[in-house]
C-alpha cells in the first residue's frame, strides 16, 4: 500500500502547482487542482486552497472557477522550471533507479535550458555533504563530470549518489559517510547520469528529528534546561 502524504507536504505542492500556473498566466480552477493531485473528491482541492487563502498565500476573487491570484507581495518573475522527480535512486547500497515520473518539482528559471531531472534519495551514504535520505537531487543531466562533483551514477543498470574521484585510470565513487565504504567501478561499466545542483528537503520528513526527540525525553528527567531557544 503506498503511504499517504503528509497533509502539510500535499498543501506545500498545491501551492507551488497554483502559484506556477498563475505566473504563467494560466490560472488553474479548483477541478484542475483535483485531477493534477488525483484528489477522489473536488472538495478536497478546495479546502486546500480556502488553507492557503487563509495563510495568506493565495488571493480569491468572487465565485468565479479561476477566482485564485497571488498576493501583490509576490514578486512576478519568469515562471520556474517543471523538472519530472523520476522515482528513487539510493545514496547507500545500489539499487535500481525507477524511471516512473512521480510529479514534477519546479525549479528556479537560472536554469532553463538546461536538462535537468530530480531523483529521491535513498540511505545516509552522503550525509557529511548535506544529502539525507529522503532528499529529492535536482540533477543536470550530462554524461561527463568533473572530479569532486558529486553525481548520479548507473553501474551495470543500478543508480547512486556519490562524490566522483579520479586518480589515473582508477575511478572511485566516494561516500560522504566513513561508515560507507568507496565502489571502485569497472570503467566499462559505468555511466554517468549527471550532476547534482541542488537538495531539497522537507524538514518533517528530517531523520534527525527522531533523534532529537528522544534525546529531549531523556534529558528532561536529568539536569535541568537552559531556557528557551532554537536548536540549529
Amino acid at each position: 500500500m503506498t503511504p499517504k502524504t503528509p497533509p502539510g507536504q500535499t498543501r506545500e505542492r498545491v501551492y507551488n502547482f497554483v502559484r506556477d500556473r498563475l505566473l504563467a498566466g494560466n490560472p488553474p480552477s479548483v477541478r484542475e487542482v483535483q485531477e493534477a493531485f488525483n484528489f477522489k473528491a473536488v472538495e478536497s482541492a478546495r479546502s486546500h486552497l480556502t488553507a492557503l487563502v487563509k495563510q495568506g498565500l493565495l488571493l480569491k476573487e468572487g465565485n468565479k472557477a479561476r477566482a485564485y491570484r497571488l498576493p501583490d507581495t509576490v514578486a512576478v518573475e519568469d515562471p520556474p522550471v517543471q523538472v519530472p522527480l523520476l522515482g528513487r535512486v539510493p545514496a547507500g547500497p545500489l539499487s535500481e533507479a525507477i524511471e516512473d515520473v512521480e510529479s514534477y518539482l519546479p525549479v528556479r528559471s537560472k536554469f532553463r535550458g538546461a536538462e535537468l531531472f530530480a531523483l529521491r534519495v535513498e540511505g545516509d551514504s552522503m550525509r557529511d555533504a548535506g544529502i539525507l535520505d529522503g532528499d529529492v537531487v535536482i540533477v543536470q543531466k550530462q554524461p561527463n563530470a568533473d572530479p569532486g562533483d558529486i553525481i548520479v551514477a548507473m553501474i551495470d543498470g543500478e543508480a547512486t549518489v556519490k562524490t566522483l574521484f579520479v586518480e589515473g585510470r582508477r575511478i572511485e565513487l566516494r561516500p560522504q559517510n566513513p561508515e560507507y565504504a568507496p565502489i571502485v567501478p569497472d570503467p566499462t561499466e559505468l555511466s554517468v547520469l549527471g550532476k547534482v545542483l541542488e537538495v531539497r528537503r522537507h524538514l518533517d520528513e528530517n531523520p534527525f528529528r527522531t533523534a532529537l526527540t528522544r534525546y529531549g525525553a531523556s534529558s528532561s528527567s536529568g539536569a535541568p534546561s537552559g531556557g528557551h531557544g532554537a536548536v540549529a
